[in-house]
């Protein structure tokens, strides 16, 4: 579906990825270079595995045992600069401050020279399971990283006896601060910006646009149209959500994804740096990054040109409660369909269509709300007591 930017409104419900944390990332990436690179270690001498992974929305993460533990999902974080653990998670494992740790992933051990402890505010009520932990630069540096967003598989390959034979297009990496840059640009109206931006496996959306830098490159906001939306696990800081016309990595023109507009703060201090490249860009190829020859390839796959809908309720969810199945209303958009059925920040959704809630999950209760033109019988708890509401999902033009 061709969509143009001039007119398109969208109201983001989903998660954003990951606050941008400036001055923390800089220091843990001025230790992760200072640290001595991991051991990796194949079984039966081998140089490759098929590691174990879920596909949670368009975040990755791979089944690690951490010393022979029981086994922990951690999520893949390109711009996390070290791998870490959840406190709580490490405690529970015990193996809180343990000496240069070992990852067990399926065929591969990975020694650490260390495994940071660090939490994750926000991340289980945003995506609807419990934070345990983060692969973030080492283990990049340390490997080959196949992750194939079509199949929904994960290979992970020694770099000495790594060769690439697929299909896809070889695109240029750089560092900044340990953190993997690629060149691209957007369209926004008849306007082209170019800029670096940082690839985060580890954010959900497809674009996060510094509006600083947009302002610096004379990019008018009357350009994009755009809704403010506080971003549930920003801190409190807020972002305006658009559609852009087109954005570029390479030879690889997407059609019209939607674009993030930090506002407030400038999350990003560095004036080089004009945002970030997240999973919703990511989901359409086929990805290898190769740290050691500072390459990352790109093959599109089937979802290539898929039409990235919008959040058509107007309504963003919380999972909180037990098991992460209590689903809260966080925020209610006026003039939206979630305003116009009645429903309040504040509400539990019970049930979806005769469905019990709490045999779905926020991500699968999230995608319901991007189908344009469905209707759907919502279950509402408020204030002890409950009610029913029909919501119609339309486009927010």
């Amino acid at each position: 579906m061709k969509r143009s930017i001039v007119g398109c409104f969208i109201v983001l419900t989903a998660f954003c990825g990951m606050p941008w944390e400036s001055s923390r990332i800089q220091a843990q990436s001025n230790n992760a270079t200072q640290q001595p690179m991991p051991v990796i270690h194949f079984a039966l001498r081998g140089n490759a595995t098929q590691v174990p992974a879920s596909f949670i929305g368009n975040l990755v993460f791979l089944q690690v045992r951490v010393n022979q533990s029981q086994p922990s999902l951690f999520q893949l974080g390109s711009a996390a600069p070290i791998s870490s653990i959840d406190p709580n998670r490490a405690s529970e494992l015990g193996v809180a401050d343990a000496p240069s740790p070992t990852l067990n992933l399926s065929d591969l051990d990975i020694l650490l020279p260390r495994l940071t402890e660090l939490p994750n505010q926000g991340f289980s009520t945003d995506v609807g399971r419990p934070y345990e932990g983060t692969l973030g630069g080492d283990f990049f540096r340390a490997l080959v990283v196949e992750v194939d967003y079509g199949r929904q598989t994960v290979r992970l390959y020694d770099p000495a006896a790594y060769k690439y034979a697929g299909q896809g297009k070889a695109l240029h990496l750089t560092f900044l601060s340990g953190l993997p840059v690629l060149e691209a640009k957007f369209m926004a109206g008849n306007k082209t910006i170019e800029g670096n931006f940082i690839v985060n496996t580890a954010l959900e959306s497809s674009v996060r646009i510094s509006e600083a830098y947009a302002r610096s490159h004379r990019l008018s906001m009357s350009r994009v149209k755009t809704i403010p939306v506080a971003a549930e696990n920003s801190g409190g800081e807020s972002l305006v959500i658009g559609r852009l016309k087109q954005f570029e990595i390479g030879p690889f023109a997407i059609p019209a994804p939607l674009g993030e507009f930090e506002a407030g703060k400038p999350e990003w201090n560095d004036p080089k740096i004009a945002g970030e490249i997240g999973g919703g860009i990511l989901r359409r190829f086929g990805v290898v990054f190769d740290y050691t020859r500072q390459q990352m390839f790109l093959d599109p796959n089937s979802q290539f040109r898929d039409d990235e809908s919008e959040d058509m309720s107007g309504i963003s969810l919380i999972a909180t409660g037990p098991g992460l199945k209590r689903f809260v209303v966080s925020q209610v958009r006026s003039g939206t369909p979630g305003a116009e059925a009645g429903i309040q920040k504040g509400d539990v959704i019970a049930g979806v269509d005769d469905e019990a809630a709490a045999d779905l999950n926020l991500t699968a209760i999230r995608d319901l709300f991007r189908q344009v033109g469905h209707s759907y019988k919502l279950l509402i708890e408020r204030n002890g007591q409950t009610h029913t509401v029909t919501i119609h999902m339309k486009r927010l033009l």
